[in-house]
């Protein structure tokens, strides 16, 4: 059944945005917090603990193993990266086990390989973690990262009140934007509210924050990966019309490359992201990664969907009545559309399934179909596109250019 309200490609983005200059495409980087965590042994765990080490080898292989050259540029410290208590002078103070030099120096690294910086604090009195937040100290706090040459914040919610939330994170924002260092603003606001959308203030929020995370922390599991999409197919008309350039819905981190994908739903979760024109935070270990695994994360005309000049989220347009598979759609900026079919039953042999380019929105009769994961142009079709997918949550990526379009 064609889903109602999911008349989202056709209309406008909202007006007001954050205005700070950046994230006019989604972000693009790395970023510890699902493979590594919290992870501040290095003496008995050095090779994974979450130290200066970790974060130049991550930033070296993105800078020469081509990352960067697709994208791929923030390298993101998240939680536990400081001490248990601020210094004599009330400053935060980065872990000298972790970070000898300190963070500046990690900083100054970084950008010497033309990539950026982001770090990790939380509004309310600690971080998730239990160290110390930035509740009554936000100017300190901010500008000290500026000193240190932090390109991005993410900002957590933990140890405060989801009624503090309308004051405290605009608040962290015009810090930011008075230390007149373009700062990358990652909050994590409707996170706490997030099975209540209908509290969410998404208009507010993208006044005052680039990106923001909607949903539960991903987790290395297909399982995870399903539901996250699940719930922004289910609350599209919540969630498309606020993503735009400078302001992001953050579905969180790409998990390709760790332990729970297989090969078919990896490319599902990379298809998805850039439908859903995510942040593309990788989290892995980039020193361990197979080849297939980096050419889906390399895939340049899937990495050209979510970085859409135009900025327009896709959304789900069609679910089978038993939620089976499902058929996404996003408008581009050239005139042609990213489709996204998509198989979520684990039962059964590879089968054909056929979206009509009336279910994806289209208004054509003929269509040029290109397949963004084989690379090949696939020719002309008529109608819709028949595509055959194997079980458990793969999918087929095209780019749907119309041939004549019917008004």
């Amino acid at each position: 059944m064609i889903l109602l309200g999911l008349l989202l490609l056709g209309t406008l983005h909202i007006s007001t945005a954050l205005d700070n200059g950046l994230a006019r495409t989604p972000p693009m980087g790395w970023l510890n917090w699902e493979r590594y965590r919290c992870n501040t042994d290095c003496k008995n765990d050095p090779y994974n603990c979450i130290s200066a080490d970790l974060f130049l080898e991550m930033a070296k292989l993105m800078k020469y193993e081509g990352y960067a050259d697709v994208g791929y540029e923030y390298i993101n410290i998240d939680d536990c990266w400081m001490l248990r208590d601020r210094g004599a002078d009330g400053k935060l103070v980065s872990n000298p086990e972790l970070f000898p030099e300190g963070i500046p120096a990690l900083a100054d690294a970084i950008h010497s390989m033309g990539l950026k910086i982001g770090i990790y604090e939380d509004y309310g009195t600690k971080t998730c973690g239990g160290y110390p937040g930035t509740k009554d100290h936000i100017e300190d706090d901010v500008n000290l990262f500026a000193s240190w040459g932090i390109d991005s914040l993410k900002l957590d919610g933990c140890y405060c009140n989801a009624s503090e939330f309308s004051t405290g994170f605009p608040a962290v924002g015009a810090a930011l934007n008075a230390t007149g260092r373009p700062v990358l603003y990652s909050c994590e606001w409707p996170l706490y509210e997030y099975r209540e959308t209908d509290k969410i203030p998404y208009a507010e929020i993208a006044e005052t924050c680039n990106l923001w995370r909607n949903t539960e922390d991903v987790q290395d599991s297909w399982a995870s990966v399903e539901r996250i999409i699940e719930w922004f197919g289910d609350n599209a008309g919540n969630l498309a019309s606020y993503a735009g350039p400078g302001n992001w819905n953050d579905p969180d981190m790409l998990i390709i490359g760790d332990y729970g994908l297989s090969f078919e739903q990896s490319e599902t979760q990379m298809a998805m992201w850039a439908m859903m024109a995510a942040p593309l935070y990788m989290s892995n270990d980039l020193r361990t990664l197979r080849q297939w695994q980096k050419d889906i994360l390399m895939n340049q005309e899937v990495i050209a969907v979510d970085q859409d000049p135009m900025g327009k989220q896709g959304v789900r347009v069609y679910q089978d009545a038993k939620k089976k598979h499902e058929y996404w759609s996003r408008e581009l900026a050239d005139g042609s559309y990213a489709v996204v079919m998509y198989r979520r039953d684990s039962s059964g042999l590879p089968k054909p399934y056929t979206a009509t380019f009336k279910q994806l929105l289209i208004k054509t009769k003929t269509a040029h179909v290109r397949d963004l994961f084989t690379h090949l142009d696939l020719g002309v079709y008529t109608d819709g596109i028949t595509a055959t997918l194997p079980p458990s949550g793969s999918c087929k990526m095209f780019k749907v250019t119309p041939i004549k379009s019917q008004f």
